[in-house]
């Protein structure tokens, strides 16, 4: 069975979320874009000085865009791959999302 015989959408609908995806990932990978950031954008101004905007901003732009490609690659592939790919890009949105915390924790802060 293949992931094009599992999913019930329209086509277009992944392709509306790659380019929404994508358009994030490239504002963030800028350097700009920090109101797109969950928590951050709420923080005091206290909270927030004790992060690198800049380095926040460019880790988030590079989670969204591992997301960005997976999204990618299942709508191009979507007659090849396996079923089973659901799964997979499932854990590696986990993995990507644990990897973003862990790294907005140590690597953004400010020393």
């Amino acid at each position: 069975m293949k992931l094009a015989d599992i999913s019930s959408g329209a086509d277009w609908i992944i392709w509306v979320l790659f380019l929404i995806f994508l358009a994030i990932s490239i504002i963030l990978l800028s350097g700009h874009g920090s109101w797109f950031i969950s928590g951050y954008n709420t923080a005091s101004k206290e909270e927030k000085a004790k992060y690198d905007e800049k380095k926040l901003c460019r880790t988030t732009g590079f989670g969204m865009a591992v997301i960005t490609v997976l999204i990618l690659v299942m709508g191009l592939f979507e007659d090849v791959l396996p079923a089973g790919f659901a799964y997979i890009s499932c854990g590696i949105v986990v993995f990507d999302c644990l990897m973003i915390i862990i790294a907005i924790h140590t690597i953004c802060k400010k020393k």
